[in-house]
């Protein structure tokens, strides 16, 4: 038997990553499975009638063992991935795909479920069993178990084809990321570039055994190259190697899977009945329907669009007086509105980053914690890595009982994918009269300490270390009998409202006093560098507001609609792209080929929730302000209404009983600087 499918015998049920060989994925995965389905046909054949408890509530802990195999290899396989991890995942995800039809699409198994809900008003359940219980029927009808034979089994191959479609786009989106280098050789072209990025890029080419300097396409090393290098060139041809990511003449090329995905989800829906993917997907989110979204977001880029064309002109303004460009390009954006952001504010990320030091920050995000919600996080040796890299700390209560194990693994490597996020390697959850608590991870790509200097963060990475700590505290603080239901398992347009909302500490003095010291001389940050810090908050978040928006509206145009005539990727962003474009087009770039997040992550239909958040967000952090950022009763309000509650209620109805009212949009505009 594989140690996946035994009982971990570590401290606390943590994955014992060190004794996994890859080898164990697949007869584990193959174990699980057959689990899975034993436990399911025992709730099937049950001879006693159909009950919330032997039939809702059973199939609410089924297939845990799976559940946890499946956290631990696709965890890693983001984070800590190889060929054969590739090659696994590509067998085993329709393998998943075929047992979540068999399950879902098995009529014997949804009648019972269907005489359970049918018979729900002579129940006596709580809130949560009353959500379950409608989840669980959901879950069957939205997909498939009111499909004749025929459509049963149409269902089941989009599935099993998306599943690995989905992960064939991911595989090249991050081969296209380790793929690209940008060798300098002379010194002169490292002209304005920070010292510490000059070294983390001296220590690549090193490692390597190359001569010079090594830029890449991970964040830590593209964002400050086209920030602050000098040599125009250079940032243009690093910013088209970004853009142009699976958009290549090469075996990486992802355009045949996107229309692939979009032509299956699309598939998917017409034979679930509904219009649209974005209709099947909107149904269970707050926002409801396509149009609802739309009409959000066409809402918000009126209010945008006039500060976001004054600020794009004052920044062409800018460059021309400053370096006679007389067209911006998109590989000038960040570097003169740096420029411009020093000019108005005095104030440019080398000027902070010494206050930013990584750990002093994370020190930061626990104390934030700790003064909230009374939480202690204390950092251990005794529970196993998957990486050298990772930090791992036990989260206790006031009382001392544990809360949760997190995990936290902050640098870029081979096997990473971009970007950061939050996940969990266990669930919150209680069974038979025990608390099983969470296990937690947020993975980010920060710059790696240097043989002078530690990981010093940007204020904008700051505030990503806040955002994934804000979904990690929501999962750590789950507090739910069910699995499903637990912690981050809630309405895709509401679980950026934990996350969101912790942002907002980075800006506020209060905050920035626990953590910001000066890495050499431990000195607090300036009153005037944070008073600065808070004036350039809005800047050119009239700019930053509509390309989120472009996201959201190339979204919906890729999911809001019948795709099937669609063959140019190109020509369809461009028309998306119409009415939120500043910058003049670059032919050789297209995002839809690398946009991870709606073609390999869970935003399809739901990029918009991002900003359909930030309402959620300004409006929560302003009540607050209001009694003071430390508040523990509006902590406590905030803890037991939201962050504890997972899925088990409507998130309105959560948000409803911790702010006494609906979220107001005033709060967002005004924090923007768009009112």
């Amino acid at each position: 038997m594989s140690i996946l499918n035994s009982v971990f015998k570590t401290v606390h049920d943590t994955a014992p990553f060190s004794q996994i060989k890859t080898s164990d994925y697949l007869p584990a995965f193959e174990q699980a499975l057959a689990l899975t389905r034993a436990e399911v046909n025992r709730i099937v054949n049950n001879t006693e009638p159909a009950s919330f408890e032997n039939t809702i509530e059973a199939m609410a802990f089924s297939g845990m063992q799976l559940d946890r195999i499946s956290t631990i290899f696709f965890n890693l396989h983001s984070a800590e991935t190889n060929d054969e991890m590739d090659r696994i995942a590509q067998e085993v995800a329709p393998q998943l795909a075929e047992l979540a039809n068999d399950i879902t699409l098995n009529q014997d198994l949804f009648n019972r479920i269907k005489q359970v809900y049918e018979n729900r008003e002579n129940l006596t359940l709580t809130p949560e069993q009353e959500t379950l219980l409608e989840k669980s029927y959901k879950d069957f009808t939205r997909n498939g178990a009111l499909l004749g034979d025929d459509d049963k089994e149409k269902l089941r191959k989009i599935d099993a084809e998306l599943a690995v479609v989905k992960l064939k786009f991911g595989e090249n989106v991050l081969a296209e990321t380790n793929a690209y280098q940008l060798h300098i050789t002379k010194e002169e072209d490292l002209q304005g570039l920070p010292a510490g990025t000059v070294e983390a890029a001296q220590g690549l080419a090193e490692s390597l055994e190359k001569e010079g300097w090594i830029f890449t396409l991970d964040y830590p090393s593209y964002i400050p190259f086209v920030t602050y290098a000098d040599n125009r060139d250079l940032r243009k041809e690093i910013t088209i190697a970004a853009g142009s990511k699976a958009f290549q003449a090469n075996e990486y090329n992802n355009e045949a899977h996107v229309l692939k995905i979009v032509n299956l989800r699309f598939q998917r829906a017409q034979l679930l009945g509904y219009n649209t993917h974005a209709d099947f997907v909107l149904e269970e989110r707050m926002a409801q329907s396509a149009n609802k979204v739309n009409e959000f977001l066409e809402d918000l880029l009126v209010k945008a669009k006039p500060a976001a064309l004054r600020e794009f002109d004052e920044l062409q303004q800018f460059a021309r007086d400053k370096d006679g460009i007389t067209a911006l390009e998109k590989w000038d954006g960040a570097y003169y509105s740096e420029k411009l952001k020093q000019q108005k504010f005095d104030l440019d990320d080398e000027k902070l980053k010494p206050y930013f030091n990584l750990e002093y920050v994370l020190s930061g995000a626990f104390q934030v914690a700790d003064k909230l919600f009374g939480l202690k996080f204390t950092e251990v040796d005794n529970i196993d890595k998957y990486h050298p890299d990772v930090q791992t700390f036990e989260v206790r209560n006031e009382d001392g009982s544990l809360t949760a194990i997190f995990y936290a693994d902050f640098f870029p490597r081979k096997g990473k994918r971009n970007g950061a996020w939050m996940t969990s390697f266990k669930p919150q959850y209680k069974l038979d009269g025990k608390e099983e608590r969470p296990h937690v991870s947020i993975v980010c790509n920060f710059t790696k300490p240097t043989a002078t200097r530690p990981s010093l963060l940007t204020f904008n990475e700051v505030t990503t270390l806040f955002h994934e700590f804000g979904h990690a505290l929501h999962g750590m603080l789950a507090n739910t009998t069910y699995p499903n239901l637990s912690g981050t398992s809630v309405f895709w347009d509401f679980v950026e409202l934990p996350s969101q909302i912790m942002e907002n500490w980075c800006y506020e003095q209060e905050c920035l006093a626990l953590f910001a010291k000066h890495y050499e001389s431990q000195e607090s940050i300036p009153m005037e560098l944070i008073t600065k810090i808070k004036e350039s908050a809005s800047f050119q978040e009239g700019m930053a507001t509509m390309r989120q928006l472009s996201f959201g509206l190339l979204d919906m145009g890729w999911h809001g609609q019948d795709p099937s005539t669609i063959s140019q990727i190109k020509a369809f962003e461009n028309q998306h792209f119409a009415s939120t474009k500043l910058y003049p087009d670059v032919q050789e770039n297209a995002m839809s080929p690398s946009f991870s997040h709606i073609f390999n992550g869970g935003y399809a239909s739901g990029y918009y929730s991002y900003k359909w958040a930030e309402v959620l967000d300004a409006d929560a952090f302003d009540y607050f302000q209001q009694h003071g950022i430390f508040n523990r009763e509006i902590a406590d309000k905030f803890k037991d209404n939201i962050l504890s509650k997972g899925g088990t209620e409507h998130p309105m109805i959560l948000y409803k009983r911790f702010r006494g009212q609906e979220p107001r949009v005033e709060p967002l505009l005004k924090r923007a600087g768009l009112l």
